[in-house]
This record gives C-alpha cells, structure tokens and sequence, in this order.
C-alpha cells in the first residue's frame, strides 16, 4: 500500500495498537505508522520512526531483531533525507552497512543494498571519491560474484557509479566516457 491508504492503515494500526502490554505489538503498529509518514508527513514521520527505534532497542536483543532494527533505521535515514538532514541520514547509513557487513558478510543482498544506500548518501555529501570506490571496490564485485550481472540490484549499482562520476564537479574527461560506458 501508498499513500493515503497507506498512511490511513498506520493510523490505524497505531490506534489499535497502542494500549497493548506487549511492545512488539506496539511497534509492528507504529512501524506501520511511520512507514507511511515517510513520504507524506516526513517531519512527522521522524518523530514516529525514532520513537518506534527506542522501542524496538528497549525490548530486543537477538539477531533475528537487530535485523528488525537495521530496517527501522534505514526507513530513518529515508525519512532524514525527505526533511533535509543529509548529514543524520549519512551517519546513520555508515553504521546500517557497517553493522550489515559484521551480520551478514559483505556478499549478501542486505549489506549490497545498505551499501548502496550509502554510496547515494556519500555522493549527496559531496564525497564523491568514497562513494566510487566503495561501489567499484565493494558492492559491484560482490553484486557481480553473488546475484550475478543482470540483476536489478547490480544494475542499479552500475547506474550509481555512472551518476557519481557524472556529478562530481572535478570530474575528468575519462570519468565522462567511464560513465558513458557503464550506461550502454
């Protein structure tokens, strides 16, 4: 679901939910809730996210919930992002891939696509250069080894690449032509 039927469900989830005892209900609620805050109310959606976040930390401490809560942060970072705050949303994707890599490895599809969270994030910070190498000398080996070439995922990566070496302001004449290459 998206949009008004999306944010309507979280409303109402929230609504059921809240004066449950057991927490897990309550945050699946306001997950709900802030999933659907994320595009439309993102200021509010904030607020929602990171509440739900501390609730989330307070009651769980398995891996199967750190997973959980990796999730939880990401939709952050995406929320931070739609209000501005760039520099809270690249913090926050460093530690989501980092705490991805020491989970999963850095081959698997999760930490592939934490990675490449945070190279958008590193290219909207203006780091241009970490941001191409962590995609040429992380993410599209380890896209290439494990989902293989034409995958959307490895796809997406190569685009991303293309797209930083296109917008960095001292880009080369070599870049251009890199970039060109990577998107036929």
């Amino acid at each position: 679901f998206h949009g008004a039927v999306c944010l309507a469900l979280g409303w109402a989830c929230w609504k059921t939910y809240l004066g449950r005892p057991e927490p897990g209900v309550r945050a699946s609620g306001m997950g709900v809730l802030g999933r659907g805050l994320i595009n439309s109310r993102p200021a509010e959606g904030v607020s929602v996210l990171e509440a739900n976040l501390a609730l989330v930390k307070r009651y769980s401490d398995s891996k199967a919930n750190r997973r959980n809560t990796l999730v939880l942060q990401a939709n952050l970072a995406n929320c931070l992002v739609n209000v501005g705050r760039q520099d809270e949303a690249l913090a926050l994707r460093r530690g989501i891939h980092a705490e991805c890599v020491a989970l999963n490895g850095v081959s698997h599809e999760a930490t592939i696509s934490a990675g490449s969270n945070l190279a958008i994030s590193l290219d909207c910070a203006g780091l241009w250069d970490e941001s191409q190498s962590l995609i040429r000398n992380q993410l599209l080996p380890a896209a290439r080894r494990t989902l293989g070439h034409d995958k959307h995922t490895t796809l997406s990566l190569s685009q991303n690449l293309a797209v930083s070496l296109q917008g960095n302001p001292k880009c080369t004449r070599e870049d251009l032509l890199e970039a060109e290459t990577i998107m036929q």
